[in-house]
C-alpha cells in the first residue's frame, strides 16, 4: 500500500511537471511568432492532457506487474501489453470526444476516425515508453529482492554454521571435563566433588548464554575460571595460571567459549604431559580499535606448536564466520620457550541482546 502511494505521487508529479513544461514551450513559441500567449487556455489543455496520463500510466504499470516480459512467456506478455497500449489509445480518443467541449483541445472537433488516428500517432510511442519504464522498475525491484534474499540466506547459513560449531565444541569440552572428573573419583573423591560443582556452574553459565554467539569478556572469564578450577584440582601444583587482563576491557564483546578451548589446548600440550610445574598465561589488551587476546604457555620440553585439534580448528572457523577478514588468529613459538596463541578482534562494547543468534 505504501509503495502504491509513492508510485501514485511520483506519476502525478511527473505528468504535472511534463504538462507545465509543455505550457512553457507553447507560450515561448507564441511569443516567437509575435502572438500573445493564451496562458489560461494553454494551461487548461496541457494539464488536462498530462493528468489524463496518470490513471493510464498506473494501468500500464499494473499490466507489466501482472505480465512482465520474461523468459518462457515473452509472446503472452507482449500480447497483453500490446492490448493495454491499444486500450490506452482508445481511451484517450474517447476522452477527447467526451471532454473537448470543456477542455478545448480542438476548436472544431473532427470525426471519431480522425481523432483515433491522431491518438495513434501521439500516444503509441509514449505508451510503449511507459511500458519500458515499468519493466525497468520491475526488474530493479526484483534484483533488490533477490539481493535481500541472498543476504538473508547467507546470514541464515552463517548462523546455522555457528550453531553447528558451538554444538560441536560443547560436547567436546564436556567429554574432556568428565574424563578429568572420572580420573579423580577414586583417587580424590572430595576433589571430584569440587570439580563437579565447577562443571555445573560452568554449564549453567553456558546455558544462560546459549542464544548468544558473543558475550562480554567478563562473562567469558567467569567461564574460564570455572574450567581452570576443574583443571587445578586435577593437576594440582603443576598448573600455574597468570592473568594480565586490562579491567577497562571487561565489557568488550568476544565470542562465547573462545578462551576455554585455547587454554585447554595449552594445558593439554604444555602442562598435563609434565611432572614439573607449568604456567599458562591469559592476557587482554587494546590496540587502537582492536582487542588483543593472548593465551600462552611456557612449553616445558615441547619444541613446536601443537597441531590443529577440535578446539583450535573450531575456533578458527567460528572467528571466520563472525568476523571474516576482520580478525587475526596467530600461533607461534615464544622466544623463551612455549607457544603463544594471539587473537586480534574488532573492539566493540557488548550490549545485551545485540549479538543474539
Amino acid at each position: 500500500m505504501r509503495n502504491r502511494t509513492w508510485l501514485l505521487l511520483a506519476v502525478l508529479g511527473w505528468w504535472t511537471l511534463s504538462g507545465l513544461v509543455w505550457v512553457g514551450q507553447i507560450a515561448t513559441m507564441h511569443e516567437a511568432a509575435g502572438q500573445a500567449p493564451d496562458w489560461s487556455g494553454t494551461l487548461r489543455k496541457e494539464l488536462a492532457s498530462a493528468w489524463l496520463w496518470v490513471p493510464l500510466t498506473l494501468f500500464l504499470f499494473e499490466c507489466v506487474r501482472r505480465q512482465p516480459i520474461e523468459r518462457g512467456r515473452v509472446a503472452r506478455a507482449l500480447c497483453v501489453q500490446g492490448l493495454a497500449v491499444l486500450a490506452v489509445i482508445v481511451l484517450r480518443t474517447v476522452a477527447v470526444l467526451l471532454f473537448n467541449r470543456w477542455i478545448g483541445w480542438y476548436e472544431v472537433l473532427p470525426g471519431p476516425g480522425e481523432v483515433l488516428f491522431t491518438s495513434v500517432l501521439n500516444n503509441t510511442l509514449s505508451s510503449w515508453m511507459i511500458v519500458g519504464v515499468a519493466h525497468a522498475g520491475a526488474y530493479a525491484a526484483r534484483a533488490r529482492q533477490r539481493e535481500r534474499q541472498a543476504l538473508e540466506l547467507e546470514s541464515r547459513l552463517a548462523r546455522a554454521r555457528l550453531e553447528a560449531l558451538s554444538a560441536q565444541l560443547n560436547p567436546h569440552f564436556l567429554f574432556n571435563a568428565l574424563n578429568s572428573i572420572a580420573e579423580m573419583v577414586h583417587r580424590d573423591p572430595d576433589g571430584a566433588d569440587r570439580m563437579l560443582v565447577d562443571l555445573g556452574a560452568l554449564l549453567r553459565h553456558s546455558l544462560d548464554n546459549s542464544h548468544n554467539q558473543e558475550i562480554a569478556l567478563r562473562d567469558e572469564l567467569v567461564v574460564l575460571d570455572h574450567y581452570l578450577g576443574i583443571e587445578k584440582i586435577r593437576l594440582g601444583e603443576r598448573l600455574q595460571v597468570e592473568w594480565a587482563i586490562d579491567s577497562a576491557l571487561l565489557d568488550a564483546s568476544v565470542p562465547q567459549l573462545l578462551l576455554q578451548p585455547l587454554v585447554e589446548n595449552a594445558i593439554h600440550h604444555a602442562v598435563a604431559t609434565r611432572t614439573t610445574p607449568g604456567a599458562v598465561s591469559v592476557s587482554a589488551q587494546r590496540e587502537a580499535d582492536r582487542l588483543v587476546l593472548e593465551v600462552s604457555d611456557d612449553g616445558g620440553q615441547r619444541a613446536a606448536a601443537p597441531g590443529p585439534g577440535v578446539g583450535l580448528s573450531n575456533t578458527r572457523a567460528r572467528l571466520q564466520c563472525l568476523y571474516g577478514n576482520g580478525h587475526r588468529f596467530e600461533i607461534g613459538a615464544r622466544p623463551t620457550g612455549g607457544t603463544c596463541v594471539r587473537l586480534q578482534l574488532p573492539y566493540r562494547r557488548w550490549v545485551p541482546g545485540e549479538a543474539a543468534a
